[in-house]
């Protein structure tokens, strides 16, 4: 899976910053994208990313919690990542 990463983080041997959103329900998702492609489609051409292996995602809920795996959803304009 492709999961979105904050600008400048995972440089230096340090980990990615793995970006999640807050629904309006409170719950916290974590994003995911079956293909680069689907993730630049919906998050933007400069969205940085990190790859996990299905298997990892419950051991990054242990280090950083989410409620909800969203799967290939589009983020609105104001959040995308998109070349000036």
């Amino acid at each position: 899976m492709y999961l979105p990463a904050s600008p400048g983080s995972g440089f230096n041997g340090e980990p990615a910053e793995i970006e999640m959103r807050r629904l309006l329900d409170g719950r916290v998702a974590l994003l995911a994208y079956t293909a680069l492609d689907r993730l630049a489609d919906c998050c933007g051409s400069e969205q940085a990313w990190v790859l996990y292996k299905t298997d990892q995602l419950d051991e990054l809920n242990k280090v950083s919690p989410y409620d909800v795996i969203v799967i290939d959803q589009p983020l609105p304009d104001e959040l995308r990542r998109d070349a000036q």
